[in-house]
């Protein structure tokens, strides 16, 4: 069953889970005219710690106003106003100084009057040049490919979907339990991005872990006899803590930004590309589970209350430790 072969990645899980949305992508924007610039940068951070990332700008290029810095959540932001000569940004060179020693990612945004160009750097490709627009389709793959990051690099997410799994029997039930959570985080995703609803993010972070807790403890109940809601209804548990997710989703999708000409089709594939990062991770359960029937190693059973004990220990502190930073 697919809960027996969830139980095997308990380990792996929790031990990634200390690093749950440790890497998440800066943003670069720059708007404006050839006269002035208005530069946007965020640099993401860890325990206080700002990721050792900047842009770097053309040489021509020069502060017309001292920057501002500020912190927001997990995010270092600077705003700049620049002035880059006649030349302009078109044709110019952009990097990223420091990103070749990551495992971030950059999105740039460059939004001039004709000009609407956005682009991914990555560790391996950290400069860029300002060449105009570009075709629709890069939107396309740069949100397909942020989404697909964001969920296999969030690990409470994930966690959230292996305790379903492990409270759920059989394959229809299993189905429509991830479905429920799908349609749920998929609506808050969207009106929350599109503005129509503001949730901040603090406690939504903490109530996504407090979540977590309750499935763990839900395990341990239907364990020892005495089955809940998860396991009586578990699409009603997925579809309620779905909506919250999916406010974390934009949480992190508001820290990258959106290309203003390309809103819907940017947030359709990002929401996509989370569908795809959940799809893999519920592959790889599968794939391990047919292995260790095809190596015939011993009953996994007996290893569900203790993958519930994990999931519930790694979740609490989570809890404990964004309540703390409420403060």
């Amino acid at each position: 069953m697919m809960r027996r072969a969830c139980a095997t990645l308990a380990s792996m899980l929790i031990a990634a889970t200390a690093f749950a949305h440790e890497v998440r992508p800066g943003y670069l924007e720059i708007s404006g005219t050839g006269d002035a610039y208005d530069v946007l940068w965020k640099a993401p951070m860890r325990d206080g710690y700002v990721f050792p990332i900047a842009p770097v700008l053309p040489d021509a290029c020069h502060d017309l106003v001292p920057p501002s810095r500020q912190t927001v959540a997990a995010s270092f932001i600077e705003r700049r106003r620049v002035a880059c000569g006649e030349a302009g940004l078109i044709g110019q060179t952009l990097r990223i100084d420091g990103l070749a020693t990551t495992l971030t990612d950059v999105l740039v945004r460059i939004a001039l009057p004709d000009v609407e160009q956005t682009v991914m750097l990555k560790p391996e490709r950290a400069s860029m040049v300002v060449a105009g627009a570009v075709p629709w389709t890069q939107v396309i793959v740069d949100y397909l490919v942020l989404g697909i990051e964001h969920i296999l690099l969030g690990a409470d997410h994930l966690l959230f979907v292996f305790g379903l799994l492990l409270i759920v029997h059989g394959t229809w039930r299993a189905v429509s339990t991830i479905t429920a959570f799908t349609l749920a985080h998929s609506i808050t995703l969207a009106a929350a991005t599109l503005g129509w609803v503001a949730v901040p993010p603090g406690p939504v972070e903490a109530v996504i872990a407090l979540s977590i807790v309750f499935l763990a403890a839900e395990v341990l109940h239907w364990r020892a006899g005495r089955p809940g809601l998860a396991h009586r209804a578990p699409w009603v548990v997925a579809f309620t803590f779905g909506l919250l997710h999916g406010f974390g989703f934009a949480g992190a999708l508001a820290e990258i930004g959106l290309p203003k000409s390309d809103i819907p089709l940017a947030l359709l594939f990002f929401n996509l590309g989370v569908e795809v990062g959940q799809l893999i991770f519920i592959a790889a359960l599968l794939a391990l589970r047919a292995l260790w029937h095809l190596l015939r190693f011993t009953e996994l059973q007996r290893f569900v209350g203790a993958a519930a004990y994990g999931i519930g220990a790694v979740s609490s502190y989570w809890v404990i430790d964004r309540t703390v930073g409420l403060f």
